[in-house]
């Protein structure tokens, strides 16, 4: 897989005339982990949804650049096709949209070359599901339509892995999942990083770092990184809470 680089300059994000964001700079490129911390209402979940181009956003400044393109203004589709991947934190149901036509479909846009057959295509996609222990009968079903809170971070996995995008944003993955699904949840996020994927991982909790190690760890406090670092911030979180790091 080709290196790629997601570059973050001094973004400016607001939502219905708020400024929310106040001028993120950040860096994740191929093969890194990087771990995205703070308090409710800090702003996390606005920049991953800023990153892949979420209408409720306007970006007032600022740049989003994937291997020296700008894609600040491009589309959530455009910027897929750069590699660009998030996971929602509150996944919506389409319903009448079955799964199998969904991954379909986003699969044949971002490989319009690879003229993967059908079936072959599946066989990838129930490997994929049995390897997240989902059953076989989830591919005739609607987009999340009736899933539960678990299933909905599974199957947001199950894109990741048969999309196969070079950076992925993961919003709170770890929220709705046990302890069983979250090792499986895990396992796939390791086999990705393996295969040189870069990670932002945005959460308020160090769940989900016990099992995946982050090499960077930022601090997000109204709308603005204050801290950056290594796994000792995330411990130290999880030990004394946020109180102790200044806005």
């Amino acid at each position: 897989m080709t290196d790629t680089v997601l570059e973050i300059k001094n973004l400016k994000v607001s939502a219905s005339g708020k400024e929310i964001l106040k001028g993120i700079n950040l860096t994740v490129k191929s093969g890194e982990i990087h771990a995205l911390m703070g308090p409710n209402g800090a702003g996390k979940s606005t920049l991953g949804e800023a990153l892949i181009g979420h209408p409720n956003y306007e970006i007032t400044d600022g740049n989003i650049i994937i291997n020296g393109r700008d894609v600040t203004h491009s589309t959530p589709e455009e910027r897929a096709r750069q590699g660009l991947f998030l996971a929602f934190q509150s996944p919506i149901s389409i319903p009448g949209v079955k799964i199998s036509t969904f991954l379909r479909t986003a699969y044949n846009d971002l490989y319009p070359d690879e003229k993967l057959p059908l079936r072959d295509f599946f066989n990838m996609v129930k490997t994929a599901m049995k390897d997240l222990d989902m059953d076989e009968s989830f591919i005739s079903r609607s987009v999340n339509d009736g899933f539960s809170g678990g299933e909905r971070k599974r199957f947001e996995v199950l894109q990741m892995v048969i999309l196969k995008p070079k950076i992925v944003i993961l919003d709170e993955i770890d929220s709705g999942l046990d302890v069983d699904a979250l090792k499986l949840v895990s396992s796939e996020i390791k086999k990705l990083h393996d295969s040189n994927v870069g990670f932002l991982i945005i959460t308020h909790y160090q769940r989900i770092l016990k099992d995946i190690i982050p090499e960077f760890v930022h601090v997000l406090r109204d709308g603005k990184i204050v801290l950056n670092g290594g796994k000792e911030i995330s411990d130290k979180i999880e030990q004394e809470g946020f109180e102790w790091i200044e806005a």
